[in-house]
């Protein structure tokens, strides 16, 4: 009987403490790990996300932090392994978190994280030099040997473009670069035969008339960029999207993850906040930790697939 007190008495502490933890809570600025260099959409929705979170949450106060390298894994490593008592929080971008589980090169998993949920996409696009002969997908699947910028090995344009090369059979001479910056000025330059990228990376040179981006890789045309065919009316069934959502560390406790978690949800619903991403050229896309999770995990099976049969 006494010892049935004793942890329903050490229950109650429990539950008691962590409604004190939260309601103290923060007790001091949080760290958003952004994964990528300042300046990208990423880093654009963490500092458009922390801007609005300040002003409708009082004693909130966010400081960006990015850690950029190997497409994104040193920062979602960092997130993995910092103290999870909700000082530290992160961006996460697709299909790079989970492109570098499937190639066994990651020291974290899904699960090393707590989802918080996601906050926009970024449709993959296939641009090409002003003055390329290339006008369609069909004459970029007659390429063999065309040199193509991605950015970066198990990206999502790396991910598109061996997926065009599976479903055509040409073989591209893939150019890895170091991010959107480097693939533009190829683009401009005309360094190279294409770029497969995203639409907020392009969107303003193809509008001005600096580039061309000849087919939008998602299921419909984007209303951005309403003169730009789909591949799929073109004939083809590449598909591929980035998505950019919220973690924070396996094992915060509950009560500061149920409040991180509606700091974001509150976040994506407000005006301001849309306003100042689609501004941004920012494409919202809100789902919740649980659905977001979801999607990962997907995602992670279908990458391991890809990799699996033909390793990077």
């Amino acid at each position: 009987m006494k010892t049935n007190i004793l942890a329903a008495g050490l229950a109650i502490l429990g539950t008691v403490g962590g409604a004190v933890l939260a309601q103290e809570y923060p007790a001091k600025s949080i760290e958003i790990i952004v994964p990528s260099s300042a300046g990208g959409s990423t880093d654009a929705t963490a500092r458009i996300f922390a801007e609005i979170a300040e002003k409708k949450f009082e004693g909130f106060n966010f400081v960006v932090n990015n850690i950029k390298g190997s497409g994104g894994q040193k920062g979602f490593e960092a997130i993995a392994r910092a103290e999870p008592d909700g000082y530290t929080i992160g961006m996460v971008f697709t299909p790079q978190l989970v492109a570098h589980i499937a190639s066994g090169r990651a020291s974290y998993a899904l699960d090393s994280f707590h989802v918080m949920g996601n906050t926009a996409e970024d449709p993959e696009l296939v641009s090409v030099p002003k003055d390329s002969p290339i006008m369609t997908l069909a004459d970029l699947a007659k390429g063999d040997g065309l040199t193509v910028a991605v950015n970066g090995i198990g990206s999502d344009d790396f991910l598109a473009a061996k997926d065009f090369e599976e479903e055509t059979g040409v073989t591209f001479n893939l150019l890895p670069t170091k991010g959107s910056t480097e693939q533009k000025a190829a683009i401009l330059g005309g360094h190279v035969d294409a770029s497969f990228m995203n639409l907020s990376q392009m969107i303003a040179q193809h509008k001005a008339g600096d580039a061309r981006i000849i087919a939008m890789l998602s299921e419909e045309r984007s209303e951005l960029v309403p003169d730009v065919p789909t591949a799929k009316e073109q004939g083809y069934g590449t598909l591929m999207r980035a998505t950019r959502g919220f973690v924070a560390p396996a094992g915060v406790p509950d009560e500061i993850a149920s409040k991180l978690d509606d700091v974001l949800a509150d976040v994506m619903s407000d005006p301001e906040f849309i306003e100042k991403a689609k501004a941004s050229n920012i494409y919202l896309l809100p789902m919740s930790g649980p659905d977001y999770l979801a999607y990962l995990e997907k995602l992670q099976a279908a990458t391991q697939k890809v990799f699996d049969a033909a390793p990077w």
